[in-house]
């Protein structure tokens, strides 16, 4: 093993053990070195490594703490590598979309509030009938990341919400391309808005699937 990775390893099963909790302040750097067996150069570099993934926070002048380890802070990192993904792995992360999404809009059903599902209801007559394409897609971000924070998980939520960015694109094609695409995405923003407001959770799970579904067989079609 690298001395790096050692050095990362040590750092982790402090935290996991909880001799470091969040919001801990780590010891000096030639105290916590001295602890753990390590070079001041190596624990200086997994140092540097924890915060670029969240995990640590180094505040210039203070010292070098544990975050919050929050999910949505932790997978910030996710976002990042997800940027990196290429045209022809945009069906794999509609694949993934379709496992998870149905899941969290069925979650959401008990804990979307009506007046939630009126404001959504609004927002879609706002957008009207025959929208752009760049306003169907915005709204279509918005209508998703809004039902599934209240399915109650923050992992889920964080996860699906770093998912949404590589199927954008392909969104605003079939917008375009597609004749119907509008028209349909708004008839299943509706159904699934329905099925919430009904408490039928396998009904959501099942709107939700088909909604995030057509874009994936169109985009395969395509292909």
């Amino acid at each position: 093993m690298a001395v790096t990775d050692e050095a990362i390893e040590k750092i982790k099963g402090m935290i996991v053990s909880g001799a470091l909790r969040p919001g801990d302040r780590l010891p000096k750097e030639s105290e916590l070195a001295a602890e753990l067996g390590l070079s001041r150069n190596s624990l200086r570099e997994a140092v540097r490594a924890l915060s670029l993934i969240r995990i640590l926070d180094v505040r210039q002048g203070d010292g070098t703490y544990v975050t919050s380890l929050d999910p949505q802070l932790l997978l910030e990192a996710l976002s990042f590598v997800v940027d990196f993904h290429r045209d022809d792995t945009v069906l794999e992360f509609l694949a993934v979309r379709r496992i998870l999404e149905p899941a969290a809009t069925a979650m959401a059903c008990a804990r979307i509030t009506d007046a939630e599902l009126d404001a959504m209801d609004a927002r879609l007559d706002a957008l009207g009938a025959d929208p752009s394409v760049e306003e169907l897609v915005a709204s279509d971000l918005e209508f998703h990341r809004g039902i599934v924070q209240f399915s109650g998980n923050s992992v889920l939520c964080s996860l699906l919400d770093g998912l949404s960015g590589p199927t954008t694109r392909a969104r605003v094609w079939r917008g375009l391309t597609q004749e119907d695409a509008v028209s349909r995405t708004l008839h299943e923003h509706r159904a699934i808005l329905a099925a919430l407001r009904d408490r039928d959770a396998e009904a959501a799970r099942s709107w939700a699937t088909v909604h995030v579904a057509s874009v994936e067989m169109w985009l395969r079609s395509t292909l």
